[in-house]
């Protein structure tokens, strides 16, 4: 798989720990998106994004909330006037599935 294929797909429901992604496919997956890594206990994943102002922290926040929406995967943010961290998980697996990656590689296309 690379960047721009996770790029191109889209979620789909995943439900129940036969859909929990390995540490290896995690470590590959996370070597295609840029800044990305492992937070926490290693079930969710995290960037930090620095902006020039609080309008374009907002901007992106609400880019994110409508690829959430339409992609019915929805991200923790921690947002400051010129800082957004986001962070993705899928409950539903207890853990990183296939869905965080993708949403992932579509903040990256958003910032391209």
């Amino acid at each position: 798989m690379t960047l721009e294929q996770l790029q191109r797909d889209h979620c789909v429901p995943r439900k129940g720990k036969e859909h929990a992604l390995d540490t290896a496919e995690i470590k590959r997956l996370l070597a295609l998106l840029p800044g990305w890594e492992r937070d926490g206990d290693g079930s969710r994943i995290v960037k930090s994004f620095a902006f020039d102002d609080f309008h374009r922290t907002m901007a992106f926040v609400n880019a994110l909330a409508w690829i959430a929406h339409r992609e019915d995967h929805h991200p923790d943010f921690e947002v400051g006037y010129a800082r957004c961290v986001v962070r993705y998980s899928t409950h539903d697996v207890g853990g990183l599935s296939l869905n965080d990656f993708i949403c992932a590689a579509h903040v990256e296309r958003l910032l391209a």
